[in-house]
């Protein structure tokens, strides 16, 4: 009888434990757009990520950046620049999972204009001016949004669509950190109104519900990447 139940309980827990593993079973978190398979290796080189550098190579530098203390660009379209630290840049990040950028906003109107990260949440601190930022819910849609001064901390959770906008007619500075060392950055005019080759406009036309001639207007324009 006590070997009877021994052996349930056993089975019991080799069952418990066979599901777990499954359910803790998952594809790796794509790390770029997309990662196309081949059947012959030496036709690709490409993985999900990057390759690793021998452990016993690796050194200090693999692991530092320098620059975020220089402010960047804003005399362009929409008044703002990102300079991210993504694993294109630091080595180091490979495998970890995070990232790093900081944003500069030109006086009143400085806008890091709608877009999204297709792997990364976000979070955002400013450290100089006001900034009015918000992101919008999958359907049906929702807008968050709030006015931030420094020391302000605002979070915009993965894929959704976002924004900041400098409201302080000075210069105005975020940091944000991002979960993938690699986020993407989807801003949303460029990729509808500037993709190539173009949507057609057909396409546009229906989905806005507006005049042929506005789209054509609207694919004719420089939309910048930021």
């Amino acid at each position: 009888m006590g070997g009877a139940y021994q052996l349930r309980v056993a089975a019991t827990f080799l069952l418990i434990a066979g599901i777990a593993s499954i359910a803790a079973a998952f594809d790796p978190s794509p790390l770029q757009d997309f990662c196309v398979a081949i059947d012959d290796p030496k036709l690709g080189v490409f993985v999900n990520g990057k390759f690793c550098k021998d452990p016993m190579q690796a050194k200090a530098d693999d692991f530092t950046f320098s620059g975020l203390d220089m402010a960047g660009n804003t005399s362009n379209a929409v008044g703002s620049n990102v300079t991210l630290v993504n694993v294109d840049r630091l080595k180091g990040l490979n495998t970890l999972g995070i990232s790093l950028a900081r944003i500069d906003y030109a006086p009143y109107g400085g806008l890091n204009p709608p877009h999204t990260h297709p792997r990364a949440s976000e979070i955002l601190v400013v450290v100089k001016g006001s900034l009015y930022v918000g992101f919008v819910t999958s359907n049906p849609p929702k807008l968050f949004t709030k006015t931030l001064n420094v020391g302000d901390v605002f979070v915009f959770p993965i894929g959704l669509i976002h924004f900041q906008l400098n409201v302080a007619n000075t210069n105005a500075i975020a940091f944000a950190g991002l979960s993938s060392q690699n986020p993407g950055t989807i801003t949303i005019a460029n990729a509808v109104f500037g993709s190539d080759p173009a949507i057609n406009p057909d396409v546009l036309t229906k989905a806005f519900q507006v005049d042929k001639n506005v789209v054509d207007y609207l694919q004719k324009q420089f939309w910048p990447e930021n």
